[in-house]
């Protein structure tokens, strides 16, 4: 069972590129059945929208904005989405007492992954390598160029 990260998943929304094209051939190896998003990826793209339209200077940044929020809404309504629950909420108070170097979202993301010995689905190996108990891996490569 997989967790796409933020960035696998706004690859996943784009559906273009070479990036995209390696992630699909690897999870088309799957069912759709073993993939999960996080509550939180939904909170940084919902926080990214709503600050995009706060922002907007005129009516087509708006309505762009706004076209994007509601895909937001579209896709997450679609997915199977794993709460940040009490037994990830021990995970990650346990990492931030281990003082783990990790920005909070990734933390939160990758403390849902650990509490469902799952495989979060990232580019971001940097910060996540830095994270105990932790299984990822990154599918935007292709599977020769990981070898």
């Amino acid at each position: 069972m997989f967790i796409f990260d933020s960035d696998h998943l706004s690859i996943l929304q784009r559906q273009r590129g070479r990036e995209y094209k390696n992630l699909i051939e690897r999870c088309s190896q799957f069912q759709s059945a073993d993939f999960f998003v996080t509550i939180v990826s939904f909170h940084e793209q919902f926080n990214g929208w709503t600050a995009f339209v706060a922002r907007a200077k005129d009516s087509a940044a708006l309505v762009r904005g706004y076209q994007e929020l509601e895909k937001v809404i579209d896709d997450f309504s679609k997915a199977q989405v794993l709460p940040f629950s009490t037994s990830a909420a021990d995970v990650y108070d346990e990492l931030r007492k281990q003082r783990v170097r990790v920005g909070s979202m990734d933390l939160r993301i990758g403390s849902i992954a650990i509490s469902h010995q799952m495989t979060l689905l990232t580019r971001n190996v940097v910060d996540f390598e830095r994270v105990p108990k932790l299984s990822f891996a990154d599918w935007t490569v292709a599977i020769n160029e990981t070898l």
